[in-house]
């Protein structure tokens, strides 16, 4: 595993499955249980706030960022996925990777402090996978 290539399709595949696991959560209804979960969640539904505008639940803000996290992912994989198959230019995946760590290392800083096991976990693998194939750019090529 000593080429930059290896780690950067092991990215590509902790990048999909990423995608895959957290659209999982837009088919999970968590129901309450407990009285302030039930508050909780009667809060988070129906109450609304002014937003530029527009008055949106924090529920509705909730599935909008978690969609874009499930997005991020998946263009983050496909894109990759296509340029590793498909690019010759050693440069421009060298400089796709680049822009690939300081993204998804930014996202995993994010996660890590403010999220739970799975997807700090997941968006690590990532990071870290994309490091490894960084050091093996700057150093063995």
């Amino acid at each position: 595993m000593l080429q930059y290539k290896t780690w950067y399709w092991a990215a590509v595949v902790f990048q999909l499955l990423t995608s895959a696991l957290h659209s999982l959560s837009f088919f999970n209804d968590p129901a309450p249980v407990n009285e302030s979960e039930r508050v909780l969640f009667d809060l988070m539904r129906h109450y609304r706030r002014d937003l530029g505008g527009m008055s949106v639940s924090t529920e509705e803000l909730m599935t909008a960022l978690s969609a874009c996290f499930t997005l991020l992912y998946l263009f983050g994989g496909l894109l990759n996925a296509y340029l590793l198959r498909r690019s010759k230019d050693e440069a421009l995946l060298r400089g796709v990777l680049k822009i690939n760590l300081l993204v998804f290392g930014i996202c995993f800083v994010v996660m890590a402090a403010f999220t739970f096991p799975p997807p700090i976990v997941l968006t690590g693998l990532v990071a870290f996978c994309l490091a490894i194939a960084f050091l093996r750019t700057r150093f063995f090529h």
